[in-house]
């Protein structure tokens, strides 16, 4: 079976694009810790820039060298190859992870989980006016709105608050723009893929995002210190799981559709919410989690119940599925 026919099975695609939902869902307890571990406080945006862009900069490394020993070509780029690939870190890797964290300094986490799924919503959208193959359907727009309710079901009174409704352009407007980057340049990088190898690509992405993260928290006088065997060893969990995580999601976009793989975003905060009870000792034992986990899977089932041709491997970059 060739790498075409192997991630455009329907079972590959689920499990693997479920795999990356919950190495990401992972990520909220892993960054809640490592927060405390190295001392970041929860305000201290500058630092937290700091730690996600070691985080970012050591996964892309870990790709390239991956890469690298693989015999995979990972410097002969043509100048507006390389120019891309720094766009695509800048965006999908920086700019959104900036915004995220903007947003999330003025406003709720609850209402920042909620805000940062329209990030699907942004892909199929926008992947319906750019992909001939790609179109809205019937089932994509309830799967969409089911996943959509689950995502808000399993938030909802969290802590015991109710959902507010009101709207800041630097909180809630801050997120949504992080969604927006996020499903833009998700698909700007698929397009990318089908001329550059995706693991090298996304080193790339994660690496050139890292450093700029980087830059730009130790300029606004972000700090890392506390580094010990717990710390370090969770920063490593990060780096792989960055790493694995973006270079599958990055191969998943090369071969399917864009609202094929983006529906299972939905899984993140369901991931995120169980693996934060686990691991931070908060409860989940509420109906509400059950109901949000059967409306995340029933949008999921909805969103890739398509016919057989839907799932043929795409054309060849020659003939491609861009508009013109």
């Amino acid at each position: 079976m060739n790498s075409s026919a192997f991630f455009t099975n329907r079972k590959v695609v689920f499990l693997l694009a479920s795999l990356c939902c919950l190495l990401w869902g992972s990520a909220y307890p892993a960054i809640k810790n490592g927060y405390a571990l190295f001392g970041i406080a929860p305000g201290d945006i500058p630092s937290q820039l700091v730690f996600a862009g070691y985080r970012f900069l050591f996964a892309g490394l870990v790709l390239l060298v991956l890469a690298s020993v693989q015999g995979k070509a990972i410097f002969q780029f043509g100048r507006r190859t390389w120019g891309q690939m720094a766009l695509l870190g800048l965006t999908q890797t920086s700019l959104q992870y900036l915004f995220f964290y903007l947003g999330l300094a003025h406003t709720t986490g609850v209402k920042s989980s909620i805000m940062n799924a329209t990030g699907t919503f942004f892909s199929v959208l926008l992947a319906h006016f750019i992909y001939h193959n790609d179109k809205l359907s019937y089932n994509k727009v309830i799967g969409c709105v089911v996943g959509f309710v689950g995502v808000m079901v399993v938030n909802f009174g969290r802590a015991g608050a109710p959902l507010q409704l009101d709207f800041t352009w630097l909180g809630e407007g801050s997120v949504v723009m992080a969604a927006f980057i996020l499903s833009a340049a998700s698909i700007y990088g698929k397009k990318l893929s089908q001329q550059i190898d995706a693991v090298v690509l996304t080193g790339y992405q994660l690496g050139l995002g890292g450093v700029a993260l980087l830059l730009f928290g130790y300029g606004l006088g972000g700090e890392l210190h506390g580094f010990g065997v717990k710390s370090v060893g969770l920063l490593v969990y990060l780096v792989i799981l960055s790493s694995a995580a973006f270079s599958l999601w990055t191969t998943l976009l090369k071969y399917n559709r864009v609202s094929m793989v983006t529906v299972f975003n939905f899984m993140v905060p369901i991931f995120g919410t169980l693996l934060s009870a686990l691991f931070l000792n908060e409860s989940f034992l509420e109906w509400k989690n059950a109901l949000a986990l059967l409306l995340v899977c029933l949008g999921i089932w909805l969103v890739t119940k398509e016919e057989k041709p839907a799932l043929l491997p795409v054309p060849p970059p020659a003939t491609g599925t861009l508009r013109e």
